[in-house]
């Protein structure tokens, strides 16, 4: 039998490592480095999102420790490549979670990716800071999931008072079958009867395909007004320069998944005329000065094009967004997940490259109709649409 001297000492030797087992997966020891995990598609078919979504992260990470990081400490931004595979996102969300031991994590680059890893962060107890547009990825119950992108609920809003403005009433849709396309196709139908929208006909594509023209054919057939393409490259390039094999004359709408210079660059001469609605840092340089979001996008445009060497775009912007929301979290909350969770929710006023960021435990998003802008493709460059 232990004598009760040894016996106190056994049991505060039990709670203190019971502590520390604890804290080690709720927060980091002071003096480590502050390790964020990052989830992006860097390679595969949405590589336009994730590549400059790392590019953006990294430069960034470069920027806050050559300040001196966060209340003193450097930060560790360790990004994995999900090569655009929902499975390989869960496993490499694993990985951050149980052997890297993350605070958070940013990304993954598209819905479909995102919405497979709410699971396992709300088990883990980490926040996880989507670069995907999907509302559904901050549904209410998600609690532990905030994400950068505008919602597509807010990007249809937009799109509909357009069309609505340019009398365009009878609307063909073309959406991918992958994620992005099909909340993306939910949210159009759910917004269009209340604004006088009627949906004629309504065609997908998956994401790797790359003839579409007999979805086209349809949509030429119809007595469409427009139609709005939903999806992220190669697709609704593809889709432009099939329409204008096709013949198809009537305006084409696409989502905010183009907002970069991919699209042009696959599209051609088919990308000229295309409108969509998207975030301002395309058309940074003509806005007002009054605008509350113009110093922070062109500094970070400035930036990323000497870093680079190639324009920013609105995914890097997404990754961008997403390390600045962490690091001011991390500067009030210390090195904890569950406070870094309450501080992501508590920021106000935030102006960033997707919009001023206003969180609260209701909206993870935090970004209103103000953050997002119509755009129109004229001679390859992006123009603001009228």
């Amino acid at each position: 039998m232990l004598s009760r001297p040894l016996l106190l000492a056994t049991l505060v030797l039990a709670l203190t490592v019971g502590s520390s087992m604890f804290s080690g997966c709720n927060a980091q020891s002071s003096g480590e480095t502050l390790k964020i995990g990052a989830l992006f598609a860097v390679t595969g078919f949405n590589s336009p999102l994730g590549t400059p979504e790392k590019e953006s992260v990294k430069m960034l990470e470069e920027q806050i420790n050559a300040k001196g990081g966060v209340n003193g400490r450097k930060l560790e931004v360790i990004v994995y490549d999900t090569e655009s595979d929902e499975t390989k996102a869960v496993t490499l969300a694993k990985k951050l979670i149980e052997q890297d031991k993350v605070l958070a994590i940013m990304g993954p680059s598209s819905t479909g990716e995102s919405l497979a890893l709410v699971d396992a962060v709300q088990r883990a107890k980490l926040p996880l800071i989507s670069a995907a547009a999907s509302a559904r990825i901050t549904d209410p119950k998600n609690t532990w999931v905030f994400k950068t992108p505008q919602s597509d609920e807010l990007v249809v809003a937009e799109l509909f008072d357009h069309l609505k403005a340019k009398g365009l009433t009878r609307v063909a849709l073309l959406t991918s079958s992958g994620g992005f396309g099909t909340t993306g196709k939910a949210a159009l139908e759910a917004a269009a009867p209340g604004a006088g929208i009627s949906l004629v006909i309504a065609e997908t594509f998956a994401d790797k395909d790359t003839d579409m023209t007999v979805q086209l054919t349809k949509i030429k057939g119809s007595n469409a007004q427009a139609v709005i393409v939903w999806g992220t490259n190669p697709g609704p390039a593809l889709i432009s320069k099939g329409a204008k094999q096709l013949g198809l004359t009537i305006p084409i709408f696409n989502s905010h998944g183009i907002a970069n210079e991919k699209f042009i660059e696959l599209a051609g001469d088919a990308a000229n005329g295309v409108v969509f609605p998207a975030g301002k840092l395309l058309v940074a340089s003509v806005l007002p000065e009054s605008d509350p979001q113009k110093g922070a996008l062109l500094s970070y445009s400035k930036e990323f094009q000497a870093k680079y060497g190639k324009p920013a775009d609105t995914f890097g912007g997404h990754g961008y967004d997403a390390l600045n929301l962490v690091a001011k979290a991390i500067e009030k909350s210390g090195p904890d997940r569950s406070k870094i969770r309450d501080e992501l929710e508590s920021i106000k006023g935030f102006a960033g490259i997707g919009g001023v960021f206003n969180m609260s435990a209701q909206d993870h998003n935090g970004l209103g109709k103000g953050s997002v802008t119509m755009i129109k493709i004229a001679d390859g460059k992006w123009t603001l649409e009228k």
